[in-house]
């Protein structure tokens, strides 16, 4: 039995016997983890060891942890900054700033890994515009090719880690203003105008081992009247084919508004997984999950299976006490919070997101 389509979520820090038996349903092929799962390290350690003994292969467990307003787990982690002060620190050292990206990838990924996540959702490719609302400084830059200097970097430090990385929000976020979580974007640009910007960071980074990408939850009206997470066009056409990507494609939550014109949920799966998604995220709503592993006709093929098991953590990894004793931990945790405090890049609070 191979790996299922469907990624769902759990409802606090326990794995309760109904969601056991629901992760063992042969639909589902991961966990998305979210701050209400995690308590501490060594909870989320036994909680993670438990999802992967439920069944073979083990489930992914994925989380969306890229640091500033996005970071899942906190007490006991370090606190990574926000994508956009590498950008600001770029605009200052463009040596330090690939570095410290590379360094803070590193840093991320160890931590996620110590306590037996896969992966995480990240990093975030889309242009900083300065229009979108939800995306502003989870993205590294607004210029193209020091976004893709810098995610490439990160994505070099995930993977030293033993990461795969997953690109998003495929062919770009950045340039609409509403939220997808509450609403159906609509971006009006031309075809040209998204190939030559937004889509150049995913075009770049797919010969730089990214493994997995998650198309955004936005209408480009020109090109289709489907959000690009349900388009053959988008998915098929440009990411397959004419990119050449061959890894991972998960969709964005099918809960969120985005998603809205899709159908129900079990009409939201099948439309993602028909325009070429790999795997379908469910979550915040257990039983829009049950109503989609109930009702979906899925048949996996082999060339996905092989997509899938790549994602999983690629080295054995020490608990997260033991990582925190290496003094190459201790150094780089040590940079990445200084760089937070440094006065001369101006940076705010940040407000937690979900």
């Amino acid at each position: 039995m191979g790996l299922g389509p469907v990624m769902l979520d759990l409802r606090d820090t326990e794995l309760h016997q109904d969601e056991i038996e629901l992760l063992r349903h042969p639909l589902v092929g991961g966990v998305i983890l979210f701050s209400r799962n995690y308590e501490n390290p060594q909870q989320m350690r036994e909680l993670t060891t438990r999802i992967h003994a439920i069944k073979q292969p083990p489930l992914l467990i994925a989380v969306d942890h890229e640091g500033g307003r996005v970071q899942r787990f906190r007490y006991g982690f370090t606190r990574i900054p926000p994508a956009g002060l590498f950008g600001k620190l770029y605009d200052r050292d463009p040596h330090k700033a690939i570095e410290f990206t590379e360094k803070a990838g590193w840093l991320l990924a160890s931590e996620l890994l110590a306590v037996g996540v896969d992966f995480s959702f990240a990093p975030v490719l889309d242009v900083d515009t300065g229009r979108s609302s939800v995306i502003g400084d989870r993205a590294y830059h607004a210029d193209i090719d020091v976004l893709t200097a810098l995610a490439r970097a990160c994505i070099k430090g995930m993977k030293s880690a033993g990461m795969s990385a997953v690109g998003k929000h495929f062919p770009g976020h950045g340039h609409v203003r509403e939220d997808s979580h509450e609403t159906v974007p609509v971006d009006k640009r031309s075809y040209q105008d998204i190939m030559m910007n937004d889509v150049v960071p995913f075009e770049r980074l797919i010969s730089s081992d990214i493994a997995g990408i998650m198309p955004a939850h936005v209408v480009y009206a020109e090109i289709d009247t489907r959000p690009a997470g349900f388009s053959d066009i988008w998915l098929k056409q440009v990411l397959r084919k004419q990119l050449g990507f061959q890894g991972v494609i998960f969709s964005d939550d099918i809960n969120m508004a985005g998603a809205g014109p899709a159908g129900d949920y079990p009409a939201r799966a099948s439309a993602a997984l028909a325009a070429g998604c790999d795997m379908v995220l469910v979550c915040n709503n257990q039983p829009a999950a049950i109503e989609v592993i109930n009702s979906l006709q899925f048949d996996s093929q082999p060339q996905v299976q092989v997509r899938l098991m790549r994602m999983h953590a690629s080295q054995k990894q020490i608990s997260l006490s033991d990582l925190q004793q290496d003094p190459k931990w201790q150094q780089i945790a040590k940079e990445i919070v200084a760089l937070e405090q440094a006065p001369e890049l101006d940076l705010g609070d940040d407000e937690v997101h979900s």
